[in-house]
């Protein structure tokens, strides 16, 4: 799986004064996680998420959704790699729980980063994947009503700082999650994927075997991945690494979008502010219930003290 590991870090950028039709003016702050303590007590909530699927552009989507009654902000999130949106389920939920309603939510999917291969095969780069979100805000956000926060994880927040750049007047607010732009991919391990994710062999080979582990029982892919990943990981990622990236299309995908990740991702960014999470929870934080629990508060404080 390629939810890349490494130093939890933090991103953030001067604020910027922008105007929107929305309200007559705006704080748009690039901001990432801070140092608060965690507290793992999840308030209630009867909401529960909506799977369905649409069509942007020509390209089936899968989308998670929440919505209250009467929404102050709607929260747009873009995934990380893999882009497989049950994986943040967790996160998702809990998040609308921290809002109290003040928000609703709508979490995309990468284009072919699904269960079945809607997409007969084609691959898709790491612009095409920004241009589908572009054109899912254009096309199903365009009569929204009230401020758009965009919230991305690791290479999603690249993906919503240029959505960000590109249409400035339909966002509100962004916030960047164990951003991509601060991972050292000069590592050990960024190296190996860089390596694999260039040679069209050595990608279809692993995406042949990962193929291979998704045509098991579900139950004996549930028992692998557990015996592998550990007791940390919860019912929820398993259950999406098991019915969504253990496919064939999936994961010559995830490795495509990692191959254009290293050629297009700008390595530094001028003005951005560093640090490094000191809470423990790792950079594929929404495969446990602790992590996702801790970064959902996180994001609802930031919110609150920003846009209510």
């Amino acid at each position: 799986m390629l939810l890349i590991m490494g130093p939890p870090v933090m991103l953030s950028f001067t604020p910027q004064i922008r105007f929107s039709s929305a309200i007559a003016s705006i704080s748009s702050k690039i901001s990432q996680m801070g140092h608060e303590k965690s507290q793992l007590l999840r308030p209630k909530s009867d909401a529960l998420p909506n799977f369905r699927f649409c069509n942007v552009s020509g390209r089936k989507t899968e989308l998670v959704e929440i919505h209250p009654t009467n929404p102050r902000f709607h929260i747009l999130f873009v995934p990380g790699n893999p882009g497989v949106i049950s994986f943040y389920t967790d996160f998702l939920e809990s998040l609308y729980e921290q809002m109290g309603e003040a928000a609703s939510i709508t979490a995309i999917g990468h284009i072919s980063h699904s269960e079945k291969d809607w997409e007969h095969g084609n691959v898709f780069t790491l612009k095409e994947q920004i241009d589908h979100k572009i054109n899912f805000i254009e096309q199903e956000l365009q009569d929204l009503k009230v401020p758009l926060i965009l919230v991305g994880h690791s290479i999603g927040s690249f993906m919503s700082l240029e959505i960000f750049k590109q249409i400035p007047e339909k966002v509100a607010y962004f916030i960047a999650l164990y951003p991509f732009l601060a991972v050292n991919a000069r590592s050990q391990q960024q190296s190996i994927i860089k390596k694999i994710s260039r040679s069209r062999l050595q990608s279809n080979l692993i995406s042949a075997t990962v193929a291979l582990l998704g045509f098991l029982p579900i139950s004996v892919s549930r028992f692998i991945a557990k015996m592998s990943l550990g007791k940390s990981w919860s019912a929820t990622a398993i259950d999406a690494l098991c019915k969504g990236v253990l496919k064939y299309h999936t994961m010559c995908n995830v490795l495509y979008l990692a191959m254009t990740e290293f050629e297009e991702v700008v390595k530094q960014v001028p003005d951005a502010v560093v640090e490094v999470e000191k809470e423990g929870h790792t950079h594929s934080f929404c495969c446990t219930v602790s992590g996702s629990v801790w970064v959902a508060r996180h994001v609802a404080t930031l919110i609150n003290k920003t846009m209510l």
